[in-house]
């Protein structure tokens, strides 16, 4: 059964807020309830505000005292509203009590929704800007199951009168796509800053479920949230579904490499190992405290002109099924990803990273869009508790290891480089393997393209056979050369 659109009105191919609204209204199948905590009733004051409200809500409410939300929800095991699970008890209870109260028999058609959201907007002291977790449980057809969309905002006006504006819109963007715009999620997704800017809110996680979400992969949409500016960072675990960063990294050490894992190879995990052994002996590190990261920046994604979904899935797919942690960025500069770190912990933080990207880091054309150039990044790179972990190289003319005591950089960086050096913030991985220093995963990639044997050994355990077997980075038996 396909949505209804009795009712429905001509609008422009970006509707304002009120449109939209009041196209839900006026469509007589959807029927739903609205929970709001923390920052007022925004988004049900958009429904009633534009008229014919009536055939819409069946309830709006906010539980703002904490044992009143208690009672009605239940108790978190950490005492904390604003919350994924906090969202989703609040989205499961009030679909459950419509379900209870309304008669099917008597509502054959009707497509019940539950909308919630739990928010804290700026604090007095205007030192903390306010996040929320905002959501929608929602039918497409009354004989199935229910489809479900969450996401995580942060904000970013100073404000909360405007704050609370911004989520009201929000709100009407999300309820609105999920009727609407279900069948393009990459659509829906974009559709959430319709009458809204850059400049007012951040989505940095974002998953989708349900039957008519079956084929999404929510890996692919918090891509989306990055290609569209909505957020500089996402990330997402071995099973494949996103993560909120600031939950994972919240008071954790955590170690960094960044790579273009194109496969990944023997290289990058020696590499991680190494890294690994070295960060967990620091006397500041505790391993249950401790976040490993493999990070990708989006630069390196798009570095073929536009992003192949394709690839950046077959990346995905691998270093999932090493039971790793991924984390996408925009950010190009080391600095500024330590910068983002900052955010959520101050403990100690340490890059893994071969020469190639170190010699980066001492490459002053980085920096010219800074007022005080390489000094100015390395002041925020190294003013924080960080470590650099350098993995050799082996140079094809002399057969030396490049490492930090016979690295060459620009003579007038010579200074800056020994004292760090000297500082003990680059530190050399000596335990690596020099059987495979000359892997590299273009190499790698362009053997299994052209279908050239002998890939396989370069390849972590396991790998070459996932490659195989789900076709990964163009692989395929018929091009096999002898």
């Amino acid at each position: 059964m396909a949505i209804s659109l009795r009712g429905d009105q001509e609008i422009s191919s970006v509707p304002t807020t009120k449109n939209k609204a009041l196209r839900i209204n006026l469509n007589t199948d959807i029927y739903g309830t609205f929970a709001e905590i923390g920052a007022g009733q925004e988004t049900a004051r958009n429904f009633f505000r534009s008229g014919a409200a009536s055939g819409t809500i069946a309830k709006a409410m906010s539980a703002y005292d904490k044992d009143f939300s208690d009672a009605i929800y239940g108790i978190e095991q950490d005492k904390r509203y604003v919350t994924q699970p906090r969202l989703k008890k609040m989205l499961g209870h009030e679909i459950d009590l419509i379900e209870d109260r309304l008669s099917r028999e008597k509502h054959p058609d009707k497509l019940f929704f539950s909308y919630a959201n739990t928010v804290t907007t700026i604090d007095f002291a205007k030192k903390f800007k306010g996040h929320g977790w905002v959501g929608i449980r929602f039918q497409l057809d009354p004989l199935e199951g229910y489809n479900e969309i969450i996401l995580h905002l942060r904000f970013k006006e100073t404000d909360a009168r405007l704050q609370q504006e911004t989520l009201g819109i929000l709100g009407v963007n999300l309820i609105y796509g999920a009727f609407y715009l279900n069948d393009n999620p990459k659509e829906l997704v974009k559709s959430f800053y319709h009458n809204l800017s850059n400049d007012q809110l951040e989505i940095d996680m974002i998953n989708f479920s349900g039957p008519r979400f079956m084929y999404v992969d929510n890996r692919l949409m918090s891509l989306q949230l990055l290609k569209n500016g909505m957020t500089n960072a996402v990330m997402f675990g071995p099973d494949g579904n996103n993560l909120l960063p600031a939950q994972v990294l919240y008071k954790k050490n955590i170690l960094a490499l960044r790579g273009s894992f194109r496969p990944v190879t023997k290289v990058n995990m020696d590499m991680f190992e190494n890294a690994k052994k070295l960060f967990l002996a620091e006397n500041k590190v505790e391993e249950d405290r401790t976040q490993i990261i493999f990070e990708i920046t989006l630069s390196n994604l798009t570095a073929e002109g536009k992003i192949n979904e394709r690839d950046f899935l077959d990346r995905a797919e691998l270093l999932c099924s090493l039971g790793q942690n991924v984390m996408i960025t925009s950010f190009q500069q080391y600095f500024k990803l330590v910068e983002y770190f900052s955010e959520f912990t101050k403990e100690r933080m340490a890059l893994a990273m071969g020469v190639y990207n170190l010699i980066q880091i001492f490459d002053e054309k980085y920096y010219r869009n800074l007022s005080g150039g390489i000094l100015e990044a390395f002041g925020k790179l190294f003013y924080r508790d960080l470590k650099v972990y350098m993995y050799p190289y082996k140079d094809k003319a002399s057969g030396d290891y490049i490492n930090s005591e016979n690295l060459k950089v620009h003579p007038r960086m010579k200074e800056l480089y020994k004292f760090f050096k000297n500082n003990g913030k680059l530190i050399d991985i000596k335990d690596f393997d020099p059987e495979i220093l000359e892997i590299f995963s273009r190499t790698v990639l362009k053997m299994i393209t052209n279908g050239e044997k002998g890939w396989e050994k370069m390849l972590p355990e396991g790998i070459a056979e996932l490659i195989k077997q789900k076709r990964l980075f163009g692989y395929s038996k018929t091009r096999l050369k002898k």
